[in-house]
């Protein structure tokens, strides 16, 4: 098994980047979910809500990336900018009708679970076939796809340690699935659903959190000891 591709969202619910290697540490990849869309409340832009997230679909059709010189820059409609900039949060009020802003982490986690998500492709590859959708990762928002060639094998990764190049993962849980996975985002159309069967099938879930520490590329060997 190798690691097939590694995604990024330097701000949560908004569109990613794909890298060829990252850093990470306790909290994950380095510069991850980083930054969010936050309102008056503290609530934080998502594609469901709950306690600590509202339902703000409008920010799914922005996207962020990381400069050379490390700072985030943020795309959508007709708009290019940098966080920190008060257009871009002048630009998200407009779109989500709220007042918003993007800030960084500070005291509450703006990841809903373990520090990294990854999903096998022979995962992948079962859902296409058995419920005919476009199985594309980028519906599911992880971090790293893991080349298999079992279903679900990375399910049974829960509770163990997993070598993957110079990093360990610690595989915390399986990742319960919301509405965001039947919606277009990050680049991704939404062609077939996906909630119905997994909820009928999988319990909902789909995908595995882990915690991490070391540095994580494309092409990294992963053994499960």
């Amino acid at each position: 098994m190798t690691i097939a591709t590694i995604r990024r969202y330097p701000v949560k619910s908004m569109g990613g980047e794909a890298l060829d290697a990252v850093l990470v540490d306790e909290r994950g990849l380095e510069g991850d979910r980083w930054f969010a869309v936050e309102d008056d409340d503290g609530r934080f832009a998502s594609a469901k809500s709950t306690r600590r997230f509202r339902r703000r679909d409008a920010v799914l059709d922005y996207a962020a990336a990381t400069s050379p010189g490390g700072g985030v820059v943020v795309t959508g409609g007709a708009g290019r900018w940098e966080v920190g900039d008060p257009r871009l949060d002048a630009a998200l009020s407009a779109a989500t009708e709220v007042a918003v802003r993007v800030t960084p982490e500070s005291g509450v986690p703006h990841q809903d679970g373990g520090g990294v998500s990854l999903v096998g492709s022979a995962t992948l590859a079962w859902c296409a076939e058995r419920w005919g959708l476009d199985a594309d990762p980028r519906r599911l928002r992880v971090n790293l796809v893991v080349a298999t060639s079992e279903p679900f094998v990375e399910e049974s990764w829960v509770g163990r340690d997993v070598a993957v190049g110079a990093a360990v993962l610690r595989v915390a849980e399986r990742v319960e699935r919301c509405r965001t996975v039947d919606l277009d985002q990050d680049g991704a159309r939404a062609r077939g659903r996906w909630l119905a069967p997994l909820g009928r099938e999988r319990d909902t879930c789909l995908a595995v959190y882990a915690d991490v520490l070391g540095t994580v590329r494309v092409g990294d060997a992963v053994s499960v000891p």
